[in-house]
């Protein structure tokens, strides 16, 4: 029988491990006395010690080098107009990307010469270069000097994109590193093609092709090569070579040339062509500033503004910034229309303030520390005619000094600055003092002084079948001020507001036809506000009047009374579904006591000719992001078919109606239909001579202080206003007739002529029926004519609504003429007379 084993204790196997353990460390100790292991362990843990010191000072957080691959540069939003062409940019770095097919092979070859010859060979980091780097930064150190970088091009990627440009050693080793790792990632084309569209080359150009465009106003295809050659130098330090200053054309030669020689020397051009090419002027053009116009400054401000509040501001807001995303924005804009528009609106203003004396300088600023780069920091500008611009640096005697944006300066004689200063009485020449930004024309071989108008207003051209808004303008000049007095200042737009009153009014049972006393009116407001009595200046009235006499002649006192007779609720709400504002039933806002702006106007009556369909006012027609999809509207489908060369033979593309329908369109019809007799035969007679279907209303408010015009023709309604900023009366003589419509005259009749003069379409279900024009009644055996004052014409009426009563045409020729005695014997009432009456009462 065998003996049972039992497990060795658990005292024995630790006294086995001690004993091995001890014999390990006897036995390391007898390597460690050895000279040659000890150094090598030592030299081993230095190294690890290195490896985690590098990671900690050089290599930890160090960016991703493969997000690269998805790099995006910022680039501008770019504005087209109307015909497709670029009319604006939104800009803070001029850039424009390209792909690195896109650049001649001369040209990379260029920038290899100059930057990196040796870039297609090294993997990220030149050695040799390097070291003469460090070599340099040693012999400079303490000196205050900047060492060369002797960076690669794959480095100055790094450096530009990933890392910053802080300057320290600690940065060269991390773009060293990163360099590395972007080669492991990117091909030397991509990385090629991140430099180019990235770097920085003055006068604002990121990029080589912006830079082209900024030094040669040319293309990069269509460079030749002694400009590539100087394009090259700019990298490392565009101030250098200045081409502006006697100093920086000579070091751009210089430097140029020298590039040229690289060039030669690696093989990439011949001898003949260095030389050819050295022998070339710089040829760079004179610095400009956006590579678009300032045309539409008001209208282009609008754009910006709606685009940061939908898609945001800077990189930081979202891939598709304004100022980073590279947006295509198609816009309606009209450079012809707007050009008329803001010609219009500027000689309105001027031709009001002539003859009141100057307003004063348009701003100052500190000349102490240096008027050029003062005046450049105000961003003051104007863009009319001739005018400039201008800084007063000193006044002597019968003469002024004056300076200009682009650093000139020229002389103010006193006998060219005569305009009695308004708010002094003294002479403007008297009043000027150094610092004043004032705006002069040329006048001969000196300068005369130009007054800016102190009254302003607001011009908005739509479209009616769409809502696009082809002109605007917010003032005399965005760069003087940039408040938009078309779609931001909020205005009473007094008389222009009674088509809608009207309107409400054709809705609950009235007709064009129906009779409304002309005559005084007492209302029990409310228990705070009591009675108020309206009545005429004269005291009277006209008696019994039509409905469309009364828009046409526009009487306060009829309208009061249909407001009245339809409930102020309903008016109200006509007013607030037409999108014009939300106002309290209270009878002064159906006379213009309520604010609104002109867009607003201006698109209500677009709804009333686009029959009672709402449309919101558009600047922009889509948004494309830097690929082009279109990101804006949300549900924007392409029109697919319309820009067919011919006819397939099928079916033709069909627009649906787009818009709320807000007003029934048979009332919106009525409305236009009345108020073309404003145009025939009311207030706004002055438009008559156009030959042309027209409507619109004039507009005064109380002092008066506003003076409006809104009106148009079937497919193009524009609305104007004039006013000072801070209200105050125009002057007793200032009425929408004489004002307001002559400047929309002058803007729109250049523009009416381009068109084919197309009547207002009625809508189904009108009934078009000839009656008396002054007693409303209807007329058996006449037609109307073409004369304004006809006794006999067209009125449009919906189904079962025109009138019973009915009249012979002899009676309505005898009632027509009574009536025109009548009122040639007596002074015309106007908006003017209730207004000074009525004390505040619209």
């Amino acid at each position: 029988m065998e003996e049972a084993t039992s497990p060795p204790e658990q005292s024995d196997i630790a006294y086995r491990l001690r004993r091995e353990a001890g014999g390990a460390k006897v036995w390391f100790a007898r390597l460690w006395a050895r000279r040659p292991f000890r150094w090598a362990g030592i030299a081993l843990g230095a190294l690890l010690v290195a490896m985690v010191l590098f990671w900690l000072i050089f290599a930890r957080g160090l960016p991703d080098a493969a997000t690269l691959l998805e790099y995006e540069p910022p680039l501008p939003t770019i504005v087209r107009d109307v015909n497709g062409q670029p009319a604006h940019s939104y800009a803070r770095e001029r850039r424009v990307q390209l792909q690195y097919s896109d650049y001649p092979p001369l040209l990379i070859r260029a920038y290899l010469a100059a930057e990196d010859k040796t870039f297609f060979e090294h993997h990220g980091v030149d050695i040799p270069g390097f070291a003469g780097a460090v070599v340099d930064y040693a012999s400079k150190l303490g000196s205050g000097q900047r060492a060369r970088g002797g960076s690669t091009i794959t480095q100055q990627v790094a450096k530009n994109l990933l890392i910053g440009d802080a300057y320290s050693p600690t940065r060269k080793v991390k773009e060293m590193i990163l360099a590395y790792r972007m080669e492991n990632v990117l091909s030397k084309q991509q990385i090629l093609e991140l430099y180019l569209n990235q770097i920085f080359l003055g006068r604002n150009a990121y990029g080589v092709q912006a830079a082209a465009r900024a030094y040669f106003d040319k293309d990069v295809a269509d460079l030749k090569l002694h400009e590539m050659a100087y394009m090259a130098i700019l990298p490392k330090g565009p101030a250098n070579y200045r081409p502006e200053s006697p100093r920086g054309m000579e070091r751009a030669l210089e430097r140029r040339n020298w590039a040229l020689g690289e060039m030669a020397s690696n093989g990439w051009i011949t001898a003949a062509q260095r030389d050819e090419a050295r022998a070339q002027p710089l040829g760079t053009v004179a610095a400009h500033g956006a590579p678009f116009g300032t045309a539409g400054g008001y209208y282009m401000e609008e754009v910006r503004r709606r685009l940061i509040d939908r898609f945001g501001e800077k990189a930081e807001d979202g891939p598709n910034s304004i100022y980073a995303g590279g947006l295509w924005v198609r816009s309606p804009y009209d450079p012809v229309i707007q050009d008329s528009t803001a010609t219009a609106l500027r000689n309105g203003l001027l031709r009001f303030d002539a003859g009141k004396g100057w307003s004063g300088p348009v701003g100052k600023i500190n000349i102490a520390d240096g008027w050029e780069r003062e005046l450049a920091a105000s961003n003051v500008g104007v863009d009319y005619a001739e005018w400039k611009a201008a800084v007063v640096i000193a006044k002597d005697g019968g003469t002024a000094q004056i300076g200009f944006t682009d650093g000139t300066t020229g002389t103010l004689p006193a006998s060219s600055a005569q305009l009695g200063y308004r708010k002094q009485g003294v002479p403007a020449f008297t009043a000027i003092q150094p610092g004043d930004l004032i705006v002069v024309a040329p006048n001969g071989s000196s300068w005369a002084l130009r007054n800016v108008p102190e009254v302003s207003g607001g011009m908005v051209v739509e479209e009616t079948h769409s809502g696009r808004i082809h002109a605007l303008q917010g003032g005399f000049d965005s760069r003087l001020s940039s408040y938009n007095r078309a779609t931001q200042a909020n205005r009473q737009p007094g008389s222009t507001i009674k088509p809608f009153v009207y309107a409400a009014a054709l809705d609950n049972g009235m007709t064009p036809a129906s009779i409304i006393v002309d005559g005084p009116l007492c209302v029990y407001q409310s228990a705070s506000l009591g009675q108020k009595c309206f009545r005429n200046f004269s005291g009277g009235g006209a008696g019994p009047q039509t409905l469309r006499w009364g828009v046409e002649q526009s009487r306060n006192l009829m309208t009061v009374r249909a407001a009245s007779q339809t409930g102020m609720e309903r008016v109200v709400r006509t007013i607030k579904a037409m999108g014009i504002g939300d106002y309290q039933p209270y009878l002064s806002f159906a006379l213009g006591a309520g604010e609104t702006t002109v867009e607003k106007m201006t698109n209500a009556y677009a709804t009333l000719v686009n029959h009672g369909r709402l449309l919101s006012p558009k600047v922009m027609d889509y948004v494309q992001d830097r690929r082009g999809k279109v990101i804006w509207p949300e549900r924007w489908r392409p029109c697919d078919g319309c820009n067919m060369a011919s006819w397939d033979g099928k079916s033709m593309p069909r627009f649906g109606f787009e818009g709320k329908q807000v007003m029934n369109p048979m009332t919106a019809y009525q409305v236009v239909h009345i108020t073309e007799g404003v145009v025939q035969r009311g207030t706004a007679t002055v438009l008559a001579d156009l030959k042309r279907p027209l409507f619109g209303k004039t507009g005064t408010t109380n002092g008066p202080t506003n003076v409006w015009f809104v009106g148009g023709s079937p497919d193009l309604v524009a609305g104007v206003y004039i006013g000072y900023d801070q209200p105050r009366s125009l002057g007793g003589w200032a009425q929408g007739g004489r004002i307001a419509a002559p400047i929309w005259k002058a803007a729109m009749a250049p523009i009416l002529e381009t068109m084919p003069k197309t009547p207002f379409i009625a809508p189904a279900g009108i009934r078009m029926v000839t009656i008396d024009r002054r007693s409303g009644k209807r007329v058996y055996g006449a037609w109307p004519t073409d004369e304004p004052k006809a006794a006999v014409i067209w009125e449009a009426f919906k189904p079962e609504s025109e009138p019973r009563r009915s009249i012979r045409k002899e009676e309505a020729e005898a009632q027509a003429k009574v009536a025109e005695r009548r009122a040639a014997s007596v002074r015309p009432r106007t908006d003017s007379d209730f207004l000074s009456d009525q004390g505040g009462i619209y």
